[in-house]
């Protein structure tokens, strides 16, 4: 199709999106049902988290990282792997947002539940989350 032909010259951010695209329309979707990852429920539908039964109220960089820290548990991400969860094209210095974004989210989680701390740091290598510290 469209996303197929490449006319040069062409920049690799524009081949990486092509192939984007055509990996959606060919990978199967996950379902938007509710599903529970420990304390937390996540419901894709109404783009929420609930985190010891209650709502956290989370803005779309901090719901989609946690949605991917979530989907693998004790899986380490990187910077660059979360960046391109959040649907964020790397860009010199955009690497220490998710940084930000992370404190920002353990804060709104300890409000909740003071002692835990689900999301865990590896350092230099990225974040994970952590069932057992939840």
């Amino acid at each position: 199709g469209a996303d197929d032909y490449v006319v040069k010259p062409f920049s690799p951010r524009e081949v990486a999106a092509r192939v984007k695209a055509i990996l959606k329309r060919v990978l199967p979707r996950e379902p938007l049902a509710a599903t529970a990852a420990g304390p937390f429920q996540l419901d894709r539908e109404r783009v929420q988290i609930h985190y010891h039964g209650q709502l956290l109220n989370l803005t779309r960089h901090e719901f989609r990282l946690l949605q991917t820290l979530l989907a693998q548990p004790q899986r380490v991400f990187s910077r660059e792997q979360l960046l391109d969860g959040l649907g964020v094209a790397l860009e010199a210095g955009y690497e220490r947002n998710i940084d930000s974004h992370i404190k920002s989210l353990r804060a709104k989680l300890r409000l909740v539940a003071a002692a835990a701390e689900p999301i865990q740091t590896h350092r230099g290598l990225g974040y994970s989350y952590s069932p057992s510290h939840s």
